[in-house]
This record gives C-alpha cells, structure tokens and sequence, in this order.
C-alpha cells in the first residue's frame, strides 16, 4: 500500500509535496494509517486533533493517545476541545452536524493562518461507497451520486482509492495501534446502518463492488463534466448579464428541452434550492420573489431576474441627497453641473434632465416613488399619478425595481431616466440650466 500511496501522491496530488501538510486525526485506524504512511514517505506533516467530549472519559483518551503518537513521530499536535452538545442545542443542528461544523470551522482557522497550506483527511474508499448510498436514499442529482470529493478547496483526501479492507491490512502489517469509537457500532445512525446492514449485502452480491463502484463513479463523472459544458454553453446562449444581475428571458427558457435542469444548475451556485417554487415562478404572476441565503429571484414579465438581496430595493423611507456641481454614486449614478443658458446646447438625451436651475430648491433629494406620488409630465398641462405613468408606460418589473425619483422639496422634478417635470423645463426665460446627467 505504501508504493500505491507514493505513486498516487506524484500523479495526483503533486501539490501535496511542496508544503507542510495539516492531518485530521481522531486516533480510528484511518486517520493512525494517514499519519503513519504519509510519515514513512517525508511528507511535512503536523497534526489536528479535536476532542469533542461525546464520550466521556473515551475522548480524553482519544486526545491522550493521538498526542502521543504524535511525540513518537516527532510532528506538531494541535489540539481544539469543543463543546458539541451546547453548540449542537444553541444552533439547532444535530450532533453530527455540530461536531461537523466545529471542526472544520477550527481547521479553516488553521489553515488561514499560514503556516499550513491543505489539511488532509482520512476518507476512503468505504466512506465514499457509503455516501453514494446515503445520497441515493434522500433524492440526489449527479454530484450527491459522485461520492466524496478527492479535493476542495483546501481539503485533501488522498486514501479514497483505497478500501478499509486495504487500510486495515496495513496497520495489521505495520503493528499500528488505534482507538475503537464503539458508537461507529451503533446503527442508530444512518451512515452506520448502511454499512452495518446494506453494504454487507451488497459486496455478497458482487465480491468486487469496490472496483465496480470507482468504474461507475468515473462514468457518473464523465458524464457530469458533459451536463458542465452544455450548461456553460447554453448559459453564454440564453441569460443575459446587466452588471451584476443575470436575466433569465422566459422564451428562451421555454426552447430548451429541460429548462428545470438547466434553471437548477444555473441558480444552484446562488444558494437555491426549493426547486418546486423555482419551477412555479416560470408561471407565477409578475413581481412574485423566491430568496436564497444572499440571492433574490424575481418574476418579471419576461425574464427571471437574479441579483442580490442587498442590492434589491433600497428602503422606501431612504432619502438620498444631491448638490449642484456634485456627483452622487449611491442609489444611483448622477452627476449635477451648472451651465449658463447662453452656453448650453439641449439635446434630446433621456439619460440627461436639463432644469431651470432657479426654480429648484437645494439639496435636491432622490427617493423611492411613494402612494400618491403625482408629477406634470414633460409635455402635458395635467398631473398624472407615478402609478398610472407606471402602468401606461408599461414598465417591466425590473425596470420597477430600479425607479428612482428626483425632487425639489416635496415636488417631482425628473422620473430619473425616463421622462421630466414640465414645470422645471428650460424655458426663453431661463437664466441658469442645471444638467443633470444619469450614468449607468
């Protein structure tokens, strides 16, 4: 095993041999082989330890002995103990996902320190057998099928490609001692009933399920690297991009042959996952919203908008403000100079307001529209609510998002980028223009 180790570890993980290495060890015969074999081939190593105080005086054994070997090797211990059921009670999660998030969270930290670059764990072969099943028995897309990763991020896990049998005979061969965690005996857990009562039947089905297990993941990955690239070409085909937001056209969407599949590996990235809902938005009414952790997905009439919740609709009570000769980058980008009459040219631009610089009270403000919000259009002797504008100027949802007022006092003076206040118009008889100029 320790050649196939070496071999696997030029091929494979080349990167491994350049820089001191973290090692996840609990003291299991896994984790005991990892350190030993990758001791025996010189790799610069240092060990992580993490008492979780599950078991009693077992897991102060547990350190105990891990640190040991770690003083027999001669490698650098490092040592977190945790309280997993006060995290697991504050935080509302299982135990095995407490003890899950404490440990990475404290390995991260390691890590980010420096002085290690990548933190090797001692998942195998069995361990990814198992997950497969786990992730077959909940429902699963073809990365839940694919098993454990061999790399993330900065995680490592080089004995995948081998089997606990394999893992097993090598400390056997090499005298190595270990620690027995007897709840790994307990199928009250769903990872240990598959092994104790599934896997057991299976391998009696097919002696070699191991080697057909890793030909079937290779097909299963091929086959996901084929759905990468017609998801990425189909992307660059269909959704369009408008700065930071990403517009799902709704025709599009309905000339693909599986537009779900497609909306799934497109919005999965971005935290989605109530699938159900995503689907129902393609026939929701327009302004209908799903959230993700930092994402909203919004209906519009003929896309689905994605763009951050943080940059959704400012607060309707928010009020920003704007000098004459100033530039103003928040909510939006605007730009206000001061011009004699005499020495501007009007152009037809509605990216651009030209006012009567006199007829405007200062600070000008810029707001969200409010309920009985009303302006004179440019053009027009009669008020008109903003609303009714809205609805007879047809404006999509998105365009509805990123409506912004600008005021004079309490007075409307431009529908920013869409259309003026005809009481503020440049007249004859004006002195001074104020250009205000809408950048995007």
């Amino acid at each position: 095993m320790e050649n196939k180790f070496k071999k696997h570890i030029e091929s494979n993980f080349a990167e491994l041999t350049q820089h001191p290495l973290l090692l996840a060890v609990s003291g299991g015969v896994d984790s005991v082989v990892l350190l030993h074999i990758c001791h025996c081939i010189g790799l610069n190593v240092a060990v992580a330890h993490c008492n979780f105080h599950l078991r009693g005086e077992d897991s102060n054994d547990d350190q105990a002995f891990v640190e040991k070997q770690c003083q027999i090797l001669q490698v650098p211990f490092f040592v977190q103990e945790f309280d997993t059921n006060q995290y697991a009670i504050t935080n509302k999660v299982s135990i095995q996902v407490a003890a899950r998030e404490l440990r990475y969270q404290w390995f991260e930290e390691i890590v980010q320190q420096g002085t290690y670059r990548y933190l090797l764990t001692a998942h195998h072969l069995d361990d990814s057998i198992e997950t497969f099943f786990i992730n077959f028995s909940r429902g699963t897309g073809i990365e839940g099928l694919l098993g454990i990763p061999e790399k993330a991020a900065y995680i490592r896990r080089p004995l995948l490609v081998f089997s606990r049998s394999e893992i097993e005979a090598y400390a056997t061969a090499n005298q190595l001692t270990w620690r027995e965690d007897y709840t790994n005996a307990q199928t009250k857990y769903l990872r240990n009933k598959i092994r104790k009562n599934i896997l057991p039947v299976f391998k009696e089905i097919n002696p070699q399920l191991e080697q057909t297990f890793q030909q079937t993941i290779g097909f299963l990955k091929e086959a996901h690297q084929m759905t990468a690239d017609a998801s990425r070409i189909m992307f660059d085909k269909v959704v369009l991009k408008q700065g930071d937001d990403l517009l799902f056209p709704l025709k599009e969407l309905s000339e693909l042959s599986l537009p779900k599949a497609y909306l799934y590996k497109w919005l999965e990235p971005y935290g989605f996952k109530a699938w159900d809902d995503i689907a129902d938005l393609l026939q929701a009414e327009t302004g209908k919203r799903i959230l993700s952790e930092k994402y909203c997905l919004l209906k519009d009439r003929g896309y689905l908008l994605l763009r951050l919740k943080s940059k959704m609709v400012e607060n309707i009570e928010d009020t920003f403000y704007l000098q004459e000769n100033q530039m103003v980058t928040r909510p939006i980008g605007l730009t206000a100079t001061n011009f004699e009459r005499s020495k501007i040219e009007l152009t037809a631009d509605p990216l651009c307001a030209y006012l009567d610089r006199d007829k405007l009270q200062f600070p000008l403000l810029i707001r969200k529209p409010k309920k009985g919000d009303y302006f004179v259009p440019f053009g027009m002797k009669g008020t008109k609510r903003i609303s009714k504008y809205v609805k007879d100027e047809k404006m999509t949802q998105i365009e509805k998002e990123n409506l912004w007022l600008l005021c004079s006092g309490d007075t409307i003076v431009w529908i920013i980028g869409s259309r003026m206040d005809e009481r503020f118009k440049v007249r004859n008889t004006t002195t001074n223009v104020l250009k205000i100029k809408l950048t995007v």
